[in-house]
C-alpha cells in the first residue's frame, strides 16, 4: 500500500462527512477529495509544488484543517501560530525559506508585512458564502508576481509533508521536516491505538498548528473516514453547545482544557448523559491522576492519557482502551514505534530501571534540517533521543520521571529558555538574565526568569514582561520575574535551569 496522502483521504465514502463545524454545512469525503485535487491544481500552477514550503497563517477553524491536509498532499505544509508577533513570523518564514504564504482574505497578520518584506508570495483564502465547512479557494494577491507552473500532483512517502519548529535547547528553534511517510505512519498508528471507524465523530478544540491537533485531532480520524468538528478553538463557555451540535464521540484536549472543561461539567450534566463519549484522549503534559479520575465518572467513559513529541510526529506512547488495563501516572504501552530505556553507555535498560526515553519507527523524523550538532546529539545507535527520562515496568507501560532537556512545558507549549534569555538581554536595563521553568498547579510549568539589572539601572517586573510581549508571543513573557544581585550558579560555577524553581523557592 503506498502510503500517501492520496490513499489515507480515500478511506472515507463519497457521502460520509468529513469535516463539519459549529453552524455550517458539512463537507463530504468526496468535496474533500474535490477541493484538495482543485487546491493542488491552484498550487502547482503558483508555482508551488512537492517539497516547497507552504506557511499557514490561519484562524482554528474548518478552513485550516483542509487547507493544511491539501498542502501536505503535495507540498510542504508549515502551519504557525497565529498569534505570533512580527519578529517570530521574520524568524520563521525566513528559517523555512517559506515559498508562499496563506491568509485569511481579510487578514490583518503581521506575517502579511514580513511575508512582503521577505518577497515572499501571499494567497489569500476566499471562502465563498454559503460554503459547506472547511470548502475554501486560493486566490494570489498579486498575479504578477506568480513564478511557472510546476507539475507537482500528490507527494510521495519520502517527500516532506510537514515541517514544524520545535524549542531547542539552543536558543535556534530546530526545524523538524516530516516526511508524507511519518504522517501517514502516525496517523495509523494513532487509528489502531483508539479504534476509530467511519462511525466516530472528533470535537476538535485543539490548535491546528501544533502537531496534537494536526495529527490526534484531524489526520488519524480522517484515515479511518471519521468525521471531524472543527471549532474555533478552545472555548470552556461553548464547549457543552458544541458537544450537542456535534454529538461527538470522542474528543482530544490538553490537560489544562480538560480541567476547565470538568469545571464546568456539573451544569452540563444532561448534554454529556444525550452524547455519550467513547473515550476521552489527553496528551502534550501530564495529567494529575486525580483529575482522571474525576473526568473518568463525569463522563463515564475511560480517559486515554497518552505521549507524543514533534519528532515522533505526536504519538509515541499510549494507555488502551478497555478491556485492556490503564494505569493512571503512566504514559501506557509503546503505540507506534519502538520504545525503549537507553542507558548512559548506550544500551537498553531492563524493565525497572530509569534511563532515557528513546524511539524508532516509521512515525519519527529522519532528523533535524540543516544541523548537525542536533542530529549528533539527538540519535544514538539509530534510536531518538526524546531527552525525557523514564522507565518501564514489567507490563510494558511506560512512566516518565524527569526532563533531561531544558525546555518549558506550558500547558503543551513548548519554549526555549534561551529564546527567552536573548529578548531579555535586549532590554536596555538588563545586565544578566536566566529564564526557567517554575511548577504551576495547571499548566505543569510556567515560564519565570531571574534577572540582574545593570549598574545604576532600573526596570520593574511590568516594564520587562511588556517589553517581552512586543517581541514573542503571550506564552512566552515571564509570568514571574526575580530581580537578584547575581545569576544562580550550580557547584561546578555552571548556569542550570533544571533545578533552579526549587533552589529559589518557587517549587
Amino acid at each position: 500500500m503506498q502510503a500517501t496522502l492520496k490513499q489515507l483521504l480515500s478511506q472515507g465514502a463519497d457521502g460520509a462527512t468529513a469535516i463539519s463545524a459549529p453552524g455550517r454545512a458539512p463537507l463530504s469525503y468526496a468535496g474533500l477529495r474535490t477541493l484538495v485535487d482543485e487546491t493542488l491544481s491552484t498550487l502547482n500552477a503558483l508555482g508551488v509544488g512537492r517539497n516547497d514550503r507552504v506557511g499557514i497563517v490561519l484562524a482554528n477553524g474548518p478552513e485550516m484543517a483542509t487547507c493544511y491536509l491539501a498542502c501536505a498532499s503535495g507540498t510542504t505544509s508549515a502551519p504557525l501560530n497565529p498569534a505570533y508577533r512580527a519578529d517570530e513570523f521574520e524568524f520563521y518564514l525566513s528559517d523555512l525559506n517559506a515559498k508562499l504564504l496563506i491568509v485569511e482574505q481579510d487578514s490583518s497578520s503581521p506575517a502579511i508585512e514580513v511575508a512582503a518584506k521577505l518577497g515572499v508570495r501571499i494567497a489569500d483564502l476566499v471562502v465563498p458564502a454559503g460554503a459547506p465547512a472547511g470548502s475554501f479557494r486560493l486566490v494570489p494577491r498579486k498575479a504578477s508576481a506568480v513564478a511557472p507552473a510546476v507539475q507537482g500532483g500528490y507527494g510521495e512517502p519520502a517527500d516532506v509533508g510537514m515541517v514544524l519548529h520545535t524549542s531547542g535547547t539552543t536558543s535556534r528553534p530546530k526545524i523538524v521536516p516530516l516526511s508524507v511517510g511519518n504522517l501517514f505512519a502516525s496517523a495509523a498508528n494513532i487509528r489502531t491505538t483508539l479504534q476509530f471507524t467511519p462511525s466516530d465523530i472528533g470535537l476538535n478544540i485543539m490548535p491546528l498548528f501544533h502537531i496534537h491537533g494536526l495529527i490526534a485531532g484531524v489526520l488519524a480520524p480522517i484515515s479511518a473516514g471519521s468525521q471531524v468538528f472543527c471549532t474555533p478553538g478552545f472555548n470552556a463557555l461553548k464547549f457543552f453547545a458544541w458537544m450537542d451540535e456535534a454529538k461527538p464521540t470522542w474528543y482530544t484536549a490538553v490537560p489544562t482544557m480538560h480541567q476547565a472543561i470538568l469545571q464546568r461539567a456539573k451544569g452540563n450534566m444532561d448534554v454529556i448523559a444525550r452524547h455519550p463519549l467513547r473515550f476521552l484522549r489527553s496528551s502534550s503534559s501530564s495529567m494529575p491522576t486525580q483529575v482522571i479520575r474525576e473526568l473518568e465518572e463525569v463522563f463515564k467513559a475511560p480517559l486515554i492519557e497518552a505521549y507524543g513529541m514533534t519528532e515522533a510526529t505526536h504519538q509515541m506512547a499510549s494507555n488502551p482502551l478497555p478491556p485492556k488495563a490503564r494505569k493512571p501516572g503512566a504514559v501506557g504501552l509503546p503505540a507506534g514505534p519502538e520504545v525503549e530505556i537507553m542507558g548512559d553507555d548506550g544500551a537498553i535498560l531492563p524493565a525497572g530501571e530509569i534511563g532515557e526515553i528513546v524511539i524508532r519507527g516509521l512515525n519519527v523524523t529522519a532528523g533535524y534540517e540543516n544541523n548537525e550538532k542536533a542530529n549528533a546529539e539527538g540519535f544514538r545507535n539509530g534510536w531518538f533521543r526524546t531527552g525525557d527520562q523514564g522507565s518501564k515496568d514489567a507490563d510494558g507501560y511506560l512512566s516518565l520521571t524527569g526532563r533531561l532537556k531544558e525546555i518549558i512545558n506550558r500547558g503543551g507549549e513548548k519554549i526555549s529558555p534561551r529564546e527567552v534569555d536573548e529578548i531579555l538581554m535586549d532590554h536596555p536595563a538588563v545586565g544578566q538574565c536566566v529564564v526557567f521553568g517554575m511548577p504551576h498547579a495547571k499548566l505543569g510549568e510556567e515560564v519565570a526568569a531571574v534577572v540582574v539589572l545593570k549598574d545604576g539601572a532600573s526596570a520593574t517586573e511590568r516594564e520587562i514582561q511588556d517589553f517581552v510581549a512586543r517581541r514573542a508571543a503571550d506564552y512566552k513573557v515571564p509570568k514571574k520575574i526575580l530581580f537578584m544581585d547575581e545569576i544562580p550558579k550550580g557547584a561546578t560555577g555552571k548556569l542550570q535551569r533544571i533545578g533552579l524553581a526549587a533552589k529559589l523557592g518557587l517549587a
